[in-house]
């Protein structure tokens, strides 16, 4: 189920989320646990980890063969809003930042994970190639969405 706000990528990537139903249910064991949801929004300098199966630096490399995973941090709303003036909502939350440190393509949808915390999921980002320094990666700020989330797994 995709949010009912969400207009398309070609408007805004605001309430860039989609909930999935599974047709049958997951078998949690030890090594597979969903996330937790987050009771409060992490802020700016929050340590977090993000992984994914995107390229690993520009569009035309090829996909990597291994899932790749990074410790990035998440940036103050106010350079947020600096590096992307007018298109930074309340519903999303930048991290990165540093050279070669970035999601890429590929890895739209992924978790940005804060403490054992789903925070984020990645959803937008630079038009150049990933991991510019000083120009973080954008997330869907998941702490914008819990009821919303916790409302349609209950009708569902």
């Amino acid at each position: 189920m995709t949010h009912p706000d969400y207009q398309g990528t070609l408007k805004t990537h605001d309430h860039d989320l989609r909930l999935l139903r599974l047709g049958t249910p997951v078998l949690l064991t030890r090594s597979v646990q969903p996330l937790a949801l987050p009771t409060t929004c992490a802020e700016g300098g929050t340590q977090c980890h993000i992984s994914g199966w995107g390229t690993t630096n520009r569009p035309w490399n090829p996909f990597p063969d291994r899932l790749q995973c990074l410790n990035i941090s998440i940036v103050s709303s106010s350079t947020c809003q600096a590096v992307f003036p007018g298109r930074i909502t309340d519903n999303m939350v930048c991290a990165g930042g540093i050279t070669g440190e970035d999601a890429c393509q590929g890895d739209s949808g992924g978790p940005l994970v804060c403490g054992g915390v789903l925070q984020g999921l990645v959803s937008w980002g630079s038009v150049g190639p990933c991991g510019q320094k000083g120009i973080p990666g954008v997330y869907t700020y998941i702490c914008k969405y819990v009821d919303w989330i916790r409302e349609v797994m209950k009708n569902n």
